[in-house]
């Protein structure tokens, strides 16, 4: 899993990594996943769906889709079947603490099934759009760090950070900066996933697969 750093305030930050859902310091990559030395993970027919994800960023317009596939291409350049050098699982990247949160417990299972990790993804961001329904309403249109606030903005950084740090950066107005263990900060995508259409999301409170 990522390491996460704080730009200030190591107490706080102590607090944040408990109280607040945020990913913990050190991961272990699941014993039972054979990872290879590029980290990529072998299945039947992975050549074939690969193919279609690693050309370039796709682009699928400004809803929904066009989000999450950008994102996903930011994440693992849309590799279904890769884990990172902190343990992150599949093409949006999710660690197993957030896998259990909606309800997938088998870590090789979950790398292995494309259809399950749409399935994740599409539930973690309702619920992430459900912790953070009031900062949306609150925050989007304003300017934080020189970057106008957006829904898509929000959402993209809950996947990064978890919704609750994303709450303590967008209430401290910028000054709460959290970046993970490769430099990428809240605001990084704040800015990169700005302006996308995803009203389309619904926000569900505690959704499981």
């Amino acid at each position: 899993m990522r390491r996460w750093i704080l730009a200030s305030c190591p107490l706080i930050a102590i607090f944040i990594l408990s109280g607040y859902g945020f990913k913990s310091f050190t991961v272990e990559v699941p014993k039972q996943l054979k990872v290879k030395e590029s980290f990529m993970v072998s299945y039947p027919q992975e050549e074939a769906i690969l193919a279609n994800y690693q050309i370039a960023p796709p682009f699928l317009g400004s809803q929904f889709i066009g989000f999450k596939e950008a994102l996903a291409f930011k994440e693992s350049q849309g590799n279904y079947f890769v884990t990172n050098t902190y343990g992150y699982l599949g093409k949006y990247q999710f660690g197993l603490g957030t896998l259990e949160l909606v309800g997938v417990y088998d870590g090789n299972r979950f790398l292995r099934n494309p259809v399950l990790q749409e399935k994740v993804f599409q539930v973690n961001t309702s619920r992430n759009k459900w912790i953070l329904r009031r900062d949306i309403k609150r925050y989007v249109g304003v300017r934080m760090n020189g970057i106008q606030v957006t829904e898509s903005g929000i959402l993209a950084a809950a996947h990064l950070a978890g919704p609750g740090n994303v709450k303590l950066y967008l209430r401290s107005h910028g000054r709460m900066e959290i970046s993970d263990g490769y430099g990428t900060s809240i605001s990084n995508y704040m800015k990169k996933f700005a302006g996308y259409d995803v009203s389309m999301v619904e926000a569900k409170r505690n959704p499981r697969i």
